[in-house]
């Protein structure tokens, strides 16, 4: 085991990340599909069956370093401080570790870092940062946050309402859905030419959706290496309503990722318009992209 590596654990909604660095390059990263915002709306508390999930995906980070760091977004947020007490208790006699909880600010603020801090780009970019229980928009102009929007509703929260979004065929249309949404995002005043897609693997989708994608051109960046035209996103992601989920499902190592996937094609296709955006960037950046930086394997957090 190399006590010079450091791990970073994000807890989302929906989506558990885990990237462990060693000398700021990425050496393993996994995402595990654990749907704690689903699964605390039926039982209001966080199940059992997730928490031996979590202690699962820490376990497998053990086998690299024990410098760790647990970051709870989103439903973590909004559980009972009881609750959290309980839990860190559990992760204390276990592993000597607890989860810090991140603020929506932080958690915006740390993932559009991720985006924007090593590209060049001369006019405004717009970083959509969507997951589970929530969505965050950060417009910046030169590397600096100029205007900032949250909402606290995510895929979890449109799947819940279309619930057939996550059948092979849904019964409802890209029209119900996106209508849905635009009244929950109502106004939005914020322009942009480019519309970067963080906080989750967005690549995941279109590879494993089979569209194009385009080389990015707009700027150079290792971890933003594609893009796509607005005209081709409307295409890919109406057609992502009519065609073969299961399809997509069969050739993937996490098929229950895809439960949100069509929700999010609704949100991200709705902003794009409202914002005005010509392009789109999918990544797969997250707030370790920008956490990582405060870190090191002599720090214990970024607090």
């Amino acid at each position: 085991m190399n006590n010079g590596v450091f791990a970073i654990v994000e807890i989302g909604s929906n989506n558990t990340k885990t990237h462990i660095y060693e000398d700021g390059k990425l050496i393993y990263e996994n995402n595990a599909t654990i749907e704690f915002k689903k699964n605390y709306q039926l039982e209001n508390k966080i199940n059992k069956n997730d928490l031996d999930q979590l202690f699962a995906v820490i376990k497998k980070g053990f086998e690299y370093t024990k410098n760790i760091h647990i970051y709870g977004c989103s439903i973590f947020r909004n559980i009972k401080p009881e609750e959290l007490s309980q839990i860190n208790k559990k992760l204390k006699s276990e592993f000597e570790l607890e989860i810090k909880v991140v603020s929506q600010e932080d958690e915006a603020i740390f993932t559009a870092l991720g985006c924007y801090n090593h590209i060049d780009y001369d006019g405004h970019i717009c970083v959509f940062i969507g997951g589970g229980g929530s969505i965050e928009l950060l417009l910046i102009d030169h590397k600096k946050v100029i205007e900032k929007k949250y909402y606290n509703f995510g895929v979890v929260d449109i799947t819940k309402r279309f619930a057939s979004l996550k059948n092979d065929i849904p019964d409802c249309t890209f029209d119900e859905v996106s209508n849905y949404v635009e009244d929950l995002i109502g106004n939005l005043e914020m322009k942009a030419d480019i519309l970067i897609l963080a906080g989750g693997d967005h690549l995941y989708w279109y590879n494993h959706a089979g569209y194009e994608l385009l080389e990015n051109t707009l700027y150079s960046c290792d971890n933003q290496k594609y893009m796509i035209t607005r005209k081709m996103s409307d295409e890919y992601d109406q057609n992502a309503l009519i065609t073969s989920l299961d399809r997509i499902r069969q050739n993937s190592d996490n098929p229950l990722w895809f439960d949100g996937s069509r929700a999010m094609k609704v949100i991200t296709n709705l902003v794009s318009h409202k914002i005005g955006a010509k392009y789109i960037v999918p990544t797969k950046v997250n707030m370790e992209d920008g956490l990582k930086e405060t870190l090191n394997c002599n720090e214990n957090s970024y607090f």
